[in-house]
This record gives C-alpha cells, sequence and structure tokens, in this order.
C-alpha cells in the first residue's frame, strides 16, 4: 500500500537578528546626524566659565544659543567639520547682542556683548564707552547683589576689595552697577570695579568691515576687545568666529551639586535664573 507523503518545507536557519540589528543602527544614524543638524544649523547649549559678563550672565548658567542670526562658518559644526574659508548666510550683529564666538587665537568658544559694528569708530575714556564720538548713555543705579555659592565667589579686581552682606541665610555679594543704553534703545547693566584700571582709557579705532568690538559687562574683569591677543584679549573679532546668538537661560547652577548625587542638581538650581533671555539686548 502506498503512502502519502507531505512534503516538509526546510527549516529556515537564517536568522532574522540582521535586520533588527540593521534596523537599530539606521535609528542611531539618523538620530545623530539630527542631532549634529540641530546643534549646526539651530540651537547650541553653552555654559558660562567666568564671571566677564556678571551681573548678566551668571558662572554655572547654560545657555541655549542661536546658529543662524549671523550665518554659518566652519566655527559653526562641532569639531569644524567641514572646514572651509568665509561664512555663509552672512549677517551682521547688532549693538547690544551678546554672542558667542570662537577665541581668534585658542581653541576656546567664549561669551561678549556687541558693542561696536563695522564702521563704528569707539573708545573707552574714564571707563566709559564712547560710541562715533559720544558717551553712551550711564546712570548709576543700586549695587548689583549677588549670591555668593561654590562658583561665584566674590571676585574683585584690585584695588576694589570683597562687598559682603547678609541676607537671611545667604550672603551677598554687592558690585558698583550702571545703566548702560546703545543708541536704539538696548540697556543692560554694567558692573565698574575700579576707577583707572588697566582698560579704562583706550582707542580711538574704527571697526573695519568684517570685525566687531566686544565688551563684557564685567568691565574691569573682562579680557575683551581692548586688549590684543598679546595682552590676553580678543582684540577685533572677525564676523567668521561669531558662533551665534545668545537666547536663553535653560539651566543654572550654583556649582554646590555632586554628579553622584542626583537631588543635589536640583537643590543647586537657581530656579530664578531659568528663562531669562538676551535676545533684544535689555537685561
Amino acid at each position: 500500500m502506498l503512502k502519502a507523503f507531505t512534503r516538509r518545507s526546510k527549516p529556515d536557519t537564517s536568522s532574522g537578528d540582521d535586520g533588527g540589528t540593521w534596523g537599530t543602527v539606521r535609528f542611531v544614524l539618523g538620530l545623530a546626524l539630527l542631532a549634529w543638524a540641530v546643534r549646526s544649523f539651530l540651537f547650541a547649549p553653552f555654559s558660562i566659565p567666568s564671571g566677564s559678563m556678571l551681573p548678566t550672565l551668571y558662572i554655572g548658567d547654560y545657555l541655549m544659543v542661536a546658529k543662524w542670526p549671523y550665518g554659518y562658518a566652519s566655527v559653526s559644526f562641532p569639531f569644524g567639520i567641514p572646514s572651509f574659508d568665509g561664512r555663509v548666510l552672512e549677517g551682521t550683529p547688532k549693538r547690544g547682542d551678546v554672542v558667542v564666538f570662537r577665541h581668534p587665537t585658542d581653541p576656546a568658544d567664549l561669551i561678549k556683548r556687541v558693542i561696536a559694528v563695522p564702521g563704528d569708530t569707539i573708545a573707552v575714556s574714564g571707563g566709559r564707552a564712547i560710541l562715533n564720538g559720544r558717551a553712551l548713555a550711564q546712570v548709576p543705579i543700586a549695587p548689583a547683589r549677588m549670591p555668593v555659592s561654590p562658583n561665584t565667589p566674590c571676585k574683585t579686581v584690585p584695588p576694589a576689595a570683597p562687598q559682603l552682606a547678609q541676607a537671611g541665610d545667604q550672603i551677598m555679594c554687592s558690585y558698583r552697577a550702571y545703566r548702560e543704553t546703545l543708541p536704539g534703545g538696548p540697556s543692560y547693566t554694567v558692573l565698574d570695579q575700579v576707577s583707572g584700571g588697566p582698560a579704562d582709557d583706550f582707542g580711538p579705532v574704527t571697526v573695519p568691515a568684517g570685525h566687531v568690538f566686544l565688551m563684557g559687562d564685567n568691565r574691569d574683569d573682562s579680557l575683551d576687545s581692548r586688549f590684543s591677543s598679546a595682552e590676553g584679549g580678543i582684540a577685533l573679532v572677525p564676523l567668521d568666529h561669531l558662533i551665534g546668538r545668545a537666547m536663553v537661560t535653560f539651566w543654572s547652577t550654583d556649582g554646590s551639586a555632586s554628579y553622584v548625587l542626583p537631588w543635589t542638581w536640583f537643590t543647586a538650581l537657581r530656579w530664578d535664573r531659568i528663562g531669562n533671555g538676551y535676545v533684544d539686548g535689555r537685561q
């Protein structure tokens, strides 16, 4: 008697992991490409490492920086890749803009305020900025008071001495302050710690095409465009070195947090700093 046999299909011995692995690789690569594009063309984070922009920016502030306002140069991209000369979609910053830029001679990113743009003549006399022959409006205001913390000591420029005061359970540091106003309206607070500082008299110089003149708001503690590279300053900064414009503080820590103690990330958080904006130059 003949027996009926059903033909069995050959077991599939191939692994199904290849498709899953490749899918994961594509997802990771796509995510990395998206992150690169956002950081290169739209926004990038920046942390404040020094007190040269006090009281506008505190050490430990984390800012979101807009990449598109001034166009794109090699410094706009992570690791300087792609590398090219010049700038595409170039835009000139406005006076009062707070800008992040690449140091002209060192591989470091810094932040300062634009005081003069191409064609402006800038000088400093007795610590007061003079733009196109006219002294900037500067009005004395109440001392700027900042809480002393692990990353923000009451640092002063000699011969100035620290001015400390107790406010509840917080020690506050006070600095002599002024409200400075640029032509067109942007105004902000500047600190003037000493009279006759090393850069209280400067210029005049005319800002050439393709450059900007930058200063820190903490005028006596800022190595800015008043100082040459040989003096540790930045001199006139080429537009090709601009990375972006400061927009908003999204995080700020007083330096007391520990990476291995996650709850301290929040106890060290300066809640009142979050959301501070810098787009219109008024701080």
